[in-house]
């Protein structure tokens, strides 16, 4: 009857040691894991801070408009990285320590099952002496009597703490269940706080990237494939000082330089033309006089 019940609690002992290192095990995977996770996000953040510099330097040497949309762009993805940054901290504060903690929380425990295992091997080993000295000395009561009480004190003490064990694994249990709860929960707000925020920043991003006025940059860089000289500029003074129909012949004149010698060649000799008409009418009323 006793050694069944010894064999009971051994098998209640080692049913609660297995739950012991399956938490040892998976709390242990879970933690690296995340740290992992941060750490990734972290070093993320510190790329995004080089793209960051590297889009305002480029910004630096464009058109106002491009500039202006890159510099606003490269602002809104810094502020990003803010709370990117807040997110690597709670995580390592509500997630990361937390599941760390379980190192030493599964130590203790195993002390505990030490404990116990060590009690339950005493009881045992008092009950087969016990056994023993029953079979080779059934007549020496003292002897008996004595190994009957190591025995009884032996079971007292693994019972003792085979119920300290039992209570604490019971605790340890009912903690471990709340702290999975908590540390997800965490996990899952602090990602959703994070994304939420992205999505506001990253709203904002692209619109100053929508807002670069492609046409007006793209004229700041055909003037400035010009000279800016005096001269260029009475140029675009008298251009933009003519009449429409002065404008429009004009350009019909002035598209290229080849095509304004032609065009001043052709005023040249229509002059000449008119000259000569001019001369042979003359010549003509002197004739008839």
């Amino acid at each position: 009857m006793m050694r069944r019940t010894l064999e009971n609690r051994n098998a209640q002992t080692k049913q609660l040691q297995t739950a012991v290192s399956n938490v040892e095990k998976h709390f242990g995977e879970l933690c690296q894991i995340f740290a992992a996770y941060v750490r990734k996000t972290a070093r993320l953040r510190d790329k995004a801070d080089l793209l960051v510099n590297e889009i305002n330097a480029y910004a630096a040497t464009e058109t106002p408009h491009l500039k202006l949309g890159l510099m606003n762009f490269a602002d809104e993805f810094a502020k990003l990285q803010d709370y990117r940054q807040a997110e690597v901290e709670r995580l390592e504060a509500k997630v990361v320590e937390p599941l760390k903690a379980y190192g030493t929380i599964v130590k203790m425990k195993r002390d505990d099952l030490k404990a116990t295992f060590t009690a339950r091997n005493r009881e045992a080993k008092q009950l087969t002496q016990l056994e023993r000295t029953r079979q080779r000395n059934p007549s020496d009561r003292h002897v008996i009597v004595s190994a009957e009480t190591e025995l009884q004190r032996a079971a007292m003490d693994a019972s003792r703490t085979s119920r300290h064990l039992e209570e604490t694994i019971n605790n340890f249990e009912r903690q471990k269940m709340k702290d999975i709860k908590t540390i997800f929960s965490e996990f899952i707000t602090i990602e959703m706080l994070f994304h939420g925020k992205a999505l506001e920043v990253y709203t904002a991003a692209y619109q100053n990237i929508q807002n670069i006025d492609e046409d007006e940059d793209l004229e700041v860089f055909r003037n400035s494939l010009y000279a800016p000289d005096y001269s260029s500029r009475l140029d675009i003074v008298r251009a933009n000082s003519k009449s429409p129909l002065q404008r429009s012949l004009s350009a019909k004149c002035v598209s290229g330089t080849g095509q304004v010698s032609t065009c001043r060649l052709r005023k040249d000799q229509q002059a000449d033309d008119d000259e000569d008409e001019e001369l042979d009418v003359t010549e003509e009323e002197n004739f008839l006089k």
